[in-house]
């Protein structure tokens, strides 16, 4: 009798967990379905294992996504202590290229400064400098040792093969991709402490939180002081107002200490800026909405 009241109490849990995420699928196809823009999400309860995507496997330009998968690279060679975040790099002025996105130019306009490893990284994952992005990448050995790391976690849909600056060109923006369901996986893998030693997990999960960029994206779905640890990514528009992507992904703090997945991605947009913004933090409220209910 036990037995049968637990698999009839499971498969109840089971029935209204299924209604509900048909509810807010509906919900989020509602959001997107009459966008102009191809729109992936992942969404992942990592406590609860409550899961849902739209387009989950469908591959997607990072952007400045990748500055998350940067970090991990970085962080592996500190764990291994071939690194150390106080150490000092010197940064030249060419590496602070012109037309770019770079708080780092801002501040040291000549260059030939020498920066700790944590303040290039603040830079880049906090602030999203392009310029300290490649710096990053340099320091790694490129390209091929991130995608090496990054496929080593189990990570399958996952390809770097150009840097911001090379991004300049317009066929480069449709080079680096994930997907939104591979995306989800290795955030999880990075919050449990499956990436990164427990040091440096809480490192990137903070430098992540104090992010600066995206403001209006997925933070704005959010009531205001929710605890929201991501990282974004966009690109700049052609002549016929194309952008080829708008993302933000990350992980976020429920009010019962819970923590949520949601990834999102969208390509080949042409909405205008603050419209594809809006579709961002619709899609986070309605999830956070289904969640905290």
């Amino acid at each position: 009798m036990t037995r049968f009241i637990i698999a009839l109490f499971s498969f109840v849990s089971f029935q209204v967990f299924s209604q509900g995420t048909n509810e807010l699928r509906n919900k989020l196809q509602q959001i997107i379905s009459s966008k102009n823009a191809t729109v992936g999400v992942s969404i992942k309860n990592i406590e609860d294992k409550d899961t849902l995507s739209i387009n989950g496997n469908l591959k997607m330009p990072m952007m400045s996504v990748f500055k998350f998968h940067i970090a991990l690279a970085v962080l592996h060679k500190v764990d291994e202590g071939k690194f150390n975040l106080t150490q000092e790099i010197f940064v030249k002025k060419k590496d602070l290229k012109e037309d770019t996105w770079s708080p780092m130019k801002e501040d040291y306009p000549e260059g030939n400064v020498s920066l700790t490893l944590d303040k290039i990284l603040r830079y880049t994952v906090s602030h999203s400098d392009n310029n300290g992005c490649d710096i990053l990448i340099n320091l790694v050995g490129g390209t091929k040792y991130i995608q090496k790391f990054i496929n080593e976690q189990g990570i399958k849909d996952f390809a770097i093969k150009v840097n911001e600056d090379q991004m300049k060109t317009w066929k480069n923006l449709y080079i680096n991709t994930t997907t939104p369901l591979a995306t989800t996986e290795l955030l999880e893998k990075f919050f449990k402490g499956e990436v990164l030693k427990e040091e440096t997990t809480n490192y990137l999960y903070q430098i992540m939180v104090e992010t600066s960029r995206g403001i209006t994206w997925m933070k704005a779905g959010l009531p205001e002081g929710t605890e929201l640890a991501h990282r974004t990514g966009i690109s700049g528009t052609n002549d016929a107002n194309l952008r080829v992507a708008m993302n933000d992904i990350g992980i976020v703090k429920l009010p019962n200490g819970k923590h949520l997945i949601v990834s999102v991605y969208l390509k080949d947009i042409t909405e205008k800026k603050e419209d594809t913004e809006k579709i961002i933090a619709d899609i986070t409220k309605a999830v956070w909405n289904y969640f905290i209910r």
